[in-house]
């Protein structure tokens, strides 16, 4: 089975859903799409649940008629025959109505999960409408029935396995094609639920984990993913291939194409990941897969956000159990560590989660002076073993001459080095990296 996965942008206009339903069409093997909600949507769902939690409900009615305005619009050019158009609109009367309800009861967290679920049932609903208008011979899965998680947020893997494959075994036939939504889920109280924001690629790759599938294929608005930002820098270039490892530090650290943890499924069950454009169709793209053979630089990402710690205390950092007992406070709060570098006197370490600083700067006192650098950025430069190459480290180094380097992270993995720079000359880095450590 194939699966393919298309973003916000991919369905995002009328003409755009169309270049997907021909792509989908007649594959010549089983395939499962999964659509990401229109371009824009969870972004104004986001903002409707804001204000009902605020108790704002005139911004709320506001948001909600403006959403309600654009799938207006959105649907009579999608669809071309009375019946279609009717039941789109049947579709976006049916959620819409849903989203007003919700001004005259009161709020809470469930109720927002349900609202951040809409964008994705409507943009499945509707594609499957042109579908049906095209005479496609599609079957709709809503997601809610087989995809869920655990009470501590993680995907059920083997619970999704066996209701999705029973689902499956119910249509028979040869090149079936199934439409079905990410991002959303049930939790373990069997609520409407979902998989964090980026969480349309990590349904496609739990899926073709869950199906043993062929290959997944993430369609974006991106030729592939590229050597370096191609917002920032000059003269990028897409990738082949990279591996799983590869393609995880990139993802994480802050490469816009690919959600962070969509890699783990399909490196778990082996399953080639495909970056392809939908605009492009006919382009390369990267493919990911197991160890690719070349060693050296591929690519290089950056994460913003970042503040750097540094805990400087030449009493304790010595002592049997200090970083333990510095750790413990990072995991009291539930903050995850991006680097660590560590001296004779201090240990500085980055996070990007922010909501619990304080509290975290007033218990790391306890161990000596503590230092904040707020607005840093990590750049990762990431390739096939190249910890193990004595030049790539030089090559590194001399690209950044003249920017200042707060942090160096170095051997801690065999595909990665990264530097934490202020942000402000994070654009000079990433194009003084890109002139020189690749070989153009």
């Amino acid at each position: 089975m194939r699966i393919m996965k298309f973003g916000g942008t991919s369905v995002g206009r009328p003409e755009r859903m169309h270049q997907v339903m021909e792509l989908v069409s007649n594959t010549g093997e089983d395939t499962l799409v999964v659509l990401s909600a229109l371009s824009g949507t969870t972004n104004s769902l986001t903002q409707i649940g804001e204000a009902l939690a605020a108790a704002d409900k005139p911004l709320a009615k506001e948001r909600i008629d403006t959403l309600n305005e654009h799938y207006l619009d959105f649907y009579p050019k999608l669809l071309k025959t009375e019946e279609g158009r009717k039941k789109a609109r049947a579709v976006v009367d049916e959620h819409f109505e849903f989203l007003n309800i919700l001004l005259k009861i009161s709020f809470n967290e469930a109720l927002n999960l349900d609202i951040l679920a809409q964008g994705e049932l409507l943009s499945t609903k509707l594609f499957f409408i042109l579908l049906e208008e095209k005479k496609a011979d599609a079957v709709f899965l809503p997601a809610l029935d087989f995809m869920s998680i655990d009470e501590n947020g993680e995907p059920e893997l083997e619970k999704i396995s066996k209701k999705l494959s029973a689902i499956l075994e119910g249509y028979e036939g040869a090149n079936r094609l199934f439409i079905t939504q990410g991002y959303i889920c049930k939790n373990h109280r069997n609520e409407v639920d979902n998989l964090k924001r980026g969480g349309s690629d990590y349904t496609a790759s739990l899926i073709a984990a869950a199906v043993n599938a062929r290959v997944c294929e993430i369609w974006t608005d991106i030729d592939g993913m590229h050597n370096n930002d191609p917002r920032i820098v000059d003269r990028t270039r897409p990738i082949a291939q990279l591996s799983f490892d590869e393609a995880a530090e990139l993802a994480y650290f802050g490469a816009k194409i690919l959600h962070p943890a969509s890699i783990w499924p399909a490196q778990q069950y082996n399953i080639p990941v495909r970056l392809l454009n939908t605009m492009q169709p006919e382009a390369q793209g990267t493919i990911i897969k197991d160890e690719v053979p070349r060693v050296g630089v591929k690519a290089i990402a950056a994460k913003d956000g970042i503040t750097a710690i540094k805990i400087k205390s030449s009493r304790m950092l010595l002592a049997y159990g200090f970083l333990r007992k510095v750790f413990e406070i990072f995991e009291k709060y539930k903050t995850p560590i991006d680097m660590i570098t560590t001296s004779e006197v201090a240990v500085s370490v980055t996070i990007d989660e922010l909501g619990n600083l304080e509290h975290i700067v007033e218990e790391l006192k306890a161990f000596g002076i503590v230092e904040v650098d707020s607005d840093q950025s990590i750049i990762c430069i990431v390739g096939n073993r190249i910890a193990e190459d004595e030049g790539t480290l030089k090559s590194v180094l001399d690209a950044l001459k003249g920017i200042s380097v707060r942090m160096l992270s170095y051997g801690g993995s065999r595909h990665n080095v990264s530097v934490l720079v202020d942000s402000k000359v994070k654009k000079d880095a990433l194009s003084q990296l890109n002139e020189g450590v690749f070989s153009w």
